[in-house]
């Protein structure tokens, strides 16, 4: 149930409703970004420096990322929760020897295998911190999952705020949005899948499974090192750029 409380709230109508307000606002920012598209041309066509071409190529960019900004992101993200649950689904098979056991079955299994006691065994001081680490593994990967749909929530709303300088040509913030919403996918599969795998490895080899467990926790933070960066963080000074480009504008439309 971990990764699918993430996706379940874009179910919810008033979920919905609050994407359709980003949609729409989106949409508004384009406009007017395609409008000042439009002016800044024909600015520079009196100097000589205008690209007609260049221009409609940028206003073409931004339809589409305007279009699809609120439904490809939940279609990657939902892909990628399908996809982990086919892969979990098929190790959990290797692991029992191709039979029809699901992925909840075996974790119980597992959970019980590894962590019942009985009247005869001696609660060892490892045993007892390799419990702890396991609760800190997956109270982690919970929380962390519990808060993912909200994230991607924050990420469509921090997506349309870019839709103004697309079709100006500025689409480099656009372009680290669209990183944040792959990285965003990548931990949703990376974490449970991680969890899921030392979990299975955790009766045989319990300090490997720990590792495994672990590693789990630090995938945001290694999928930062490489650029892809799960926090919601726009660039300011491109919105900056936008607003002091269309105040501009206005000044020389109002002078003549």
């Amino acid at each position: 149930m971990m990764d699918n409380m993430g996706a379940a709230i874009f179910d919810l109508p008033w979920v919905a409703g609050a994407v359709r307000l980003f949609h729409l606002f989106g949409w508004a920012l384009f406009a007017v970004g395609m409008v000042v598209a439009v002016f800044d041309t024909a600015i520079e066509a009196q100097s000589g420096k205008a690209n007609p071409r260049t221009t409609a190529l940028n206003i073409l960019k931004g339809f589409f990322a305007t279009s699809l900004f609120t439904t490809v992101p939940l279609a990657l993200y939902r892909f990628a929760i399908t996809l982990q649950t086919t892969f979990l689904g098929e190790l959990t098979a290797i692991m029992v020897g191709g039979q029809s056991l699901g992925i909840d079955e075996q974790s119980i299994n597992v959970l019980e295998g590894t962590f019942r006691l009985y009247a005869d065994v001696n609660l060892r001081l490892f045993n007892l911190l390799a419990l702890i680490a396991f609760g800190f593994c997956v109270v982690k990967v919970f929380f962390c999952n519990l808060k993912r749909g909200g994230i991607m929530l924050i990420q469509i709303a921090v997506g349309s705020l870019y839709l103004f300088s697309v079709p100006r040509g500025y689409s480099d913030g656009f372009w680290g949005w669209a990183r944040q919403i792959a990285a965003l996918c990548l931990t949703a599969f990376m974490q449970t899948t991680l969890l899921f795998l030392g979990l299975l490895t955790f009766p045989n080899h319990m300090l490997l499974g720990l590792g495994i467990m672990l590693s789990a926790v630090e995938v945001p933070r290694i999928a930062q090192q490489f650029g892809l960066d799960t926090s919601t963080k726009f660039n300011i000074s491109s919105v900056v750029h936008a607003t002091n480009s269309a105040m501009n504008v206005s000044r020389l439309m109002f002078r003549r």
